[in-house]
């Protein structure tokens, strides 16, 4: 057993029994960050704020909220929004958050294909960070079904039912996920569960994994520079902190995410109290009824653009089921459809830099024509859209990748 003496401190008293100094270390004080970064990299941090606000808030809301198909949409639309003091409050705030948290996402992943961030052994950072998206897609979609509003009711329906045409075992699985033969009161208590338990677990686990990833390759910077972390840290430690190109972690680099992360919860609360009718469909407000299909079907505004790629193929159901897969894993595969050696921002490279903005125009056509009725023109678009969506990844990329490499031989 370790000699334990009188300690001098709170600080002394734990670091005798848990060696918190050293985790200190590690963690922060001696984990070293590249000066030459801007305020889009603290959109993690911002995404962890987000994350926590829609823990807790979620965690009032699941004090009143009841997943009962009888009882369900009221507990949301009277007790919480009506009976409860500061309930409404509660409840912009969750939905709120959602919705921005998905901005950010985005944000964070874009900057990342922007500045290289998922090339020359970081690209265990980029995977655990795709499969945050994926499980926070999943969260969303499972938190958008508990109101059981018409919205809520339907869009469960279209997306349990992508699971049938899945061969073999489609019809099977598609009952199993809603434990009945349509959506009913067992698909909303099986959602239930995955939003409030098993998911938050999961998302929590794989934060930490995805931060620890950062550990040994460390992050980018804006430059692509590679940075001998080892030989700047110890020329910050040994005092020469303007020369070296690294800064501790704690408390220099995280006391500017806090200042970014203030920023935009200023901007956040402005939303919630102000403009939080965005984050919530007008339709959703009408309880379920599956004797009453809306006239159009569609998702929040953060899944449009995979749910047009889904009925892109009109005129196809299983291709489009089959693009709709594709376009939901195509971004893990980003660091090997990239041929390229060079880390380096999009605007030094050329070619790259036309793929990256023609890729963000695509997607906001997607998103726009995602909400739209798939009739008439609006198909063709959507269909367009796809198809070269696809061909972005599948074809260009690798493509002008791979020349780029050669040119750089």
């Amino acid at each position: 057993m370790a000699q334990i003496q009188k300690a001098n401190g709170i600080v002394d008293w734990l670091d005798q029994r848990i060696a918190l100094k050293p985790l200190m270390k590690v963690l922060m004080t001696e984990y070293w960050i590249p000066k030459n970064i801007s305020f889009l990299w603290a959109m993690g941090i911002v995404l962890v704020v987000l994350f926590t606000l829609l823990v807790v808030s979620g965690l009032f809301l699941l004090m009143y909220y009841k997943p009962d198909a009888k009882l369900a949409f009221d507990s949301v639309n009277y007790t919480i929004m009506q009976e409860v003091k500061y309930g409404w409050l509660w409840r912009h705030l969750h939905a709120v958050s959602a919705s921005v948290c998905f901005l950010i996402i985005y944000i964070h992943m874009f900057v990342a294909i922007y500045y290289g961030s998922y090339k020359r052994g970081r690209e265990m950072i980029w995977l655990t960070g795709m499969i945050l998206f994926g499980l926070f897609s999943a969260e969303a979609f499972s938190g958008y079904m508990l109101p059981w509003g018409q919205m809520s009711y339907w869009a469960a329906a279209v997306i349990t039912n992508l699971f049938s045409g899945i061969p073999l075992v489609g019809p099977d699985l598609t009952e199993w996920i809603r434990g009945n033969f349509i959506v009913a009161d067992s698909t909303l208590t099986r959602f239930f569960m995955l939003h409030v338990v098993l998911l938050p677990v999961v998302i929590i686990a794989v934060i930490a994994v995805h931060f620890y990833t950062l550990r040994v390759p460390h992050v980018n910077n804006l430059y692509g520079e590679e940075i001998d972390f080892e030989a700047e840290a110890e020329k910050f430690k040994a005092g020469n902190k303007k020369d070296s190109k690294v800064i501790p972690f704690w408390p220099m680099f995280l006391s500017k995410d806090f200042f970014v992360a203030s920023f935009f919860l200023a901007i956040l609360f402005y939303l919630v109290c102000y403009h939080y009718s965005f984050a919530l469909d007008p339709i959703n407000f009408d309880p379920a009824d599956h004797l009453k299909t809306p006239p159009h079907i569609y998702p929040e505004w953060y899944f449009l653009w995979s749910y047009e790629i889904l009925r892109g193929f009109f005129f196809s159901a299983d291709l489009g089921l089959i693009a709709f897969g594709i376009a939901n894993v195509i971004f893990m595969l980003l660091p090997w459809l990239d041929r390229s050696n060079v880390v380096a921002p999009a605007h030094k490279r050329p070619a790259f830099a036309v793929w990256f903005w023609v890729l963000i125009a695509d997607m906001i056509v997607l998103t726009i024509y995602g909400k739209l009725p798939p009739t008439g023109v609006n198909a063709y678009i959507g269909f367009a859209a796809t198809i070269l969506f696809l061909a972005l990844f599948f074809v260009i990329l690798p493509i002008i990748t791979k020349l780029e490499n050669n040119k750089n031989a």
